[in-house]
């Protein structure tokens, strides 16, 4: 019994002395991990270090860029506005541009790998004027890499096809395809021109004001949207080679609008002209005609009362201090302390202020007038930001309608009656406070 229980010992020892060399043997391996299973920074350089970009192709063709202060430019194949998410995101990928592995340590021939004569030799330059290049060859085997060496270095690496894609541009995937390149948070004024009626519009701060066909109160939301197509109109290089075709079409095309933008560095410029079933745009801040989307143009169709506030308050979702409701003979006043509402000195249940306050704040046109105000009928002003806005409307009924009038404002206003109505009845269901107290 005991010579068999010897035996078992000694089977278990040489098994757990193998399991312990195996275990010491791949711990070793893996401490000596192949260098070509290493990843290589190709290139080292920082983002805001780099000055220029030049792209040499296989083809022969060779695309450089620019940076001049905060902008960057295409200086080659012919000057150009670059497109600063493009370039942003090739600035991104060479500062952080690794290998995926070494494909040789020291390469005897380039020319097995495509590079030789590299499909793209990329060259940067630092603000110290230091250069740096990358040799991007032929795709590996497996299609999912291409191959790719240093000058002066003689390992070859793998590096991922999705980061040689970065920089296989052509000067119109670079090119700033925007017509209009204004500083969207810098403009002071809009000028649009459709189907012969000029609308202008001036900024104060945020603060949008119609002042052309005349001075209105403009809906900023309108305004805005307006300045965000203007700024994201591009053009269309999908026929690019079609010049001549392009601005016979623009030449003999019936005039669509015309829209000015005004900003620190100057005014720019947009006709559209339509021809056919297409649209075609010429810019002071691009050289060329180009064809353009029929989404762009058709968000220019717009007429004046498109952007004015059909709003009658501007107090929006601020409490007013003060309402004062004059409706023939019934006059309401009413007056916030704190988070009450009192009225000739008795407080009122908030619910009921509150609903009629959201039916003031909610007025607005139906749609717009010029001529038909008559002896008003109904006078209300609303004081908010501490005293600061004092917003007096007029309103007179016009038929089965009622038209209003901002005080000092020339705009008319149409409302429904139904609006009318249910303001008048809220004002008349005011209630005082369940438990009423002197103020």
């Amino acid at each position: 019994m005991k010579s068999k229980g010897l035996v078992t010992a000694s089977v278990l020892l040489l098994v757990l002395s193998g399991i312990i060399w195996w275990s010491n043997k791949k711990a070793a391996t893996a401490d000596k991990t192949p260098a070509e299973n290493a990843t290589v920074k190709l290139l080292n350089i920082t983002e805001d270090q780099i000055q220029n970009i030049e792209i040499k192709r296989r083809t022969g063709e060779t695309i450089q860029l620019q940076r001049n202060d905060s902008k960057w430019q295409i200086s080659a194949p012919e000057p150009l506005r670059a497109d600063p998410d493009a370039v942003s995101s090739m600035l991104s990928t060479l500062s952080s541009l690794s290998s995926e592995r070494t494909v040789e340590e020291k390469a005897t021939s380039l020319d097995q790998y495509g590079l030789t004569q590299p499909a793209i030799e990329l060259s940067t330059t630092d603000r110290n004027k230091k250069t740096a290049k990358l040799l991007i060859g032929d795709d590996t085997p497996a299609g999912t890499a291409v191959y790719a060496a240093i000058p002066g270095d003689p390992r070859v690496f793998a590096l991922s096809s999705y980061k040689k894609n970065s920089f296989d541009k052509s000067p119109n995937d670079l090119r700033d395809k925007r017509l209009l390149p204004f500083d969207a948070d810098k403009v002071s004024s809009i000028e649009l021109t459709v189907k012969k009626q000029t609308m202008a519009f001036g900024r104060s701060k945020d603060e949008w004001q119609v002042v052309k066909p005349k001075p209105f109160r403009a809906d900023r939301s309108q305004v805005e949207d307006l300045l965000r197509n203007l700024h994201d109109a591009k053009m269309d290089l999908s026929g690019n080679g079609e010049d001549k075709k392009v601005s016979a079409a623009f030449a003999s095309g019936t005039p669509f609008a015309t829209a000015k933008v005004t900003d620190v560095a100057g005014t720019q410029q947009l006709q559209i002209r339509k021809s056919k079933d297409d649209y075609y745009a010429k810019s002071t801040a691009a050289v060329g005609i180009y064809k353009i989307s029929s989404g762009t143009a058709s968000a220019l169709d717009k007429n004046p009362d498109d952007f004015k506030n059909k709003k009658l308050f501007d107090f929006s979702f601020a409490d007013p201090d003060k309402v004062e409701l004059h409706d023939g003979p019934k006059s309401y006043f009413l007056t916030r302390n704190g988070g009450d509402w009192w009225s000739n000195g008795t407080k009122m249940d908030p619910g009921t202020v509150s609903a009629l306050i959201d039916k003031i704040r909610d007025l607005s046109a139906s749609k717009f007038v010029d001529t038909g105000f008559a002896a008003p009928v109904m006078d209300l002003t609303v004081t908010s930001d501490g005293g600061k806005r004092v917003e007096r409307v007029l309103l007179s009924k016009n038929g089965e309608n009622y038209l209003a009038k901002r005080e000092s404002e020339p705009a008319i206003y149409e409302l429904n009656a139904s609006t009318i109505a249910e303001l008048q009845k809220l004002a008349t269901d005011l209630k005082t406070a369940p438990s009423s107290t002197k103020k």
